[in-house]
């Protein structure tokens, strides 16, 4: 069997129709290649399956040839698909990856990180951790290597981001102009720069539009510490909308709410931020903030890139997220009322007339504020023998008549 013989240079060169030269520029990531002749290369390149000679190249260049990577908070679905997009985009540029993800993200931990990939002799480094302290030591420490920081909402040559700040923004204003009254927000991890951003996000919206700002809950970016928050959201009064802190928050909220026999949208709406695979097929499917994990990834090598070999940067702000609009949300309830308002309103339903040495009470209070929630008014009386008002079946026969369910 006849054996495959690997492409060279020069085939590249021949095919594209350009100069060797033409084709080292382009695989050793300079900008001085026209874009139409730069565009022949790397058809050529995947034609042909050209791979440069790794211990040639490094040898021309005096590189390793290799990109260190400190990754923190893999579980999350966010800085996983950040780092294989940073992956993806090294390998097309004829480098391998190193990868060290720290089990902390305190001084120490990234301390530790950098010295381990310099040891390695890497080309450069990027930080991928939203963790403000990390950060922080990164920027502080004389690394010996070019390097490039995942910060949100830093703005930098050396930085590389979405714009979480306008997400956070888009999504509140988003529920906003449904006709919500105001959103609350299901805040993530707190020493996180990501979680800052979208709390700023958020607050300008609310404040922009001179709408209450109530009460953080914080949650730790899973879908537990989301389940467990839907107590307090329901503990909130008149609250009809919630913008979760990331995707997985927000479907531990909406399973809770469920439990609570809350529906979404019906009674609550909600979006999440990242939209990650699953968010789609929710139930119902999740209205949220679509962010290119990928492309930050392309982003921060290229920054790297630029700055291993003396270029400036192309000015870029941070990439800028997207709205999905799915099956979440909606306009709130036709009578959206504060639950202490009707309470007091109710509070004398049930208390004489035969029902005050029993549980009924309760029932029938129950009974008439979900009326009065659903309609706005006061359930009509029904006089009995004797005077007396029959208020549970005054309001057995209201929600009939109005078609809703008797709980």
């Amino acid at each position: 069997m006849r054996q495959h013989t690997p492409a060279r240079m020069i085939d590249v060169a021949r095919l594209a129709g350009v100069s060797q030269q033409t084709v080292s520029r382009v695989v050793n990531g300079h900008s001085n290649v026209a874009p139409e002749a730069r565009k022949r290369v790397d058809q050529a390149i995947a034609q042909l399956r050209y791979r440069p000679n790794a211990a040639a190249r490094s040898l021309a260049t005096k590189r390793s040839m290799n990109l260190g990577v400190i990754a923190y908070g893999l579980a999350r679905h966010g800085p996983s698909v950040v780092l294989t997009g940073i992956v993806e985009a090294a390998r097309s540029h004829g480098y391998a990856t190193s990868l060290v993800s720290p089990l902390t993200a305190d001084c120490a931990g990234i301390r530790s990180a950098i010295e381990h990939l310099v040891d390695e002799s890497v080309d450069g480094i990027i930080l991928l951790t939203s963790v403000e302290a990390a950060v922080d030591t990164a920027v502080e420490l004389d690394v010996g290597a070019p390097l490039v920081v995942f910060a949100p909402n830093v703005p930098g040559s050396n930085t590389f981001a979405a714009d979480e700040v306008f997400g956070a923004r888009l999504a509140t204003q988003h529920l906003l102009s449904l006709g919500h009254p105001t959103v609350v927000h299901l805040s993530g991890s707190g020493d996180w720069l990501a979680t800052q951003a979208r709390i700023k996000g958020w607050w300008s919206a609310l404040t922009a539009a001179n709408r209450p700002v109530l009460e953080l809950i914080p949650t730790t970016w899973d879908a537990p510490s989301g389940y467990q928050s839907a107590k307090r959201v329901l503990e909130l009064d008149g609250v009809t909308a919630v913008f979760a802190a990331n995707d997985q928050t927000a479907l531990g909220l909406m399973r809770g709410l469920a439990d609570a026999g809350v529906r979404v949208p019906e009674d609550i709406s909600v979006v999440g931020f990242d939209d990650f695979p699953e968010a789609a097929n929710f139930s119902p499917p999740l209205t949220t903030i679509r962010v290119d994990f990928t492309d930050i990834g392309r982003v921060a090598v290229e920054k790297l890139l630029d700055r291993l070999n003396d270029r400036e940067s192309e000015t870029m702000g941070p990439l800028e997220p997207k709205l999905m609009l799915r099956s979440s949300t909606a306009p709130p309830p036709k009578a959206t009322v504060d639950r202490r308002h009707a309470t007091h309103q109710l509070k004398g339903i049930g208390a004489s007339n035969g029902f005050s040495r029993s549980g009924s009470n309760r029932l029938v209070r129950a009974r008439a504020l979900h009326w009065y929630e659903c309609t706005g008014q006061l359930p009509r009386p029904i006089w009995l023998r004797g005077g007396r008002v029959n208020r549970r079946l005054c309001c057995d026969r209201d929600l009939r008549r109005a078609g809703l369910h008797i709980h």
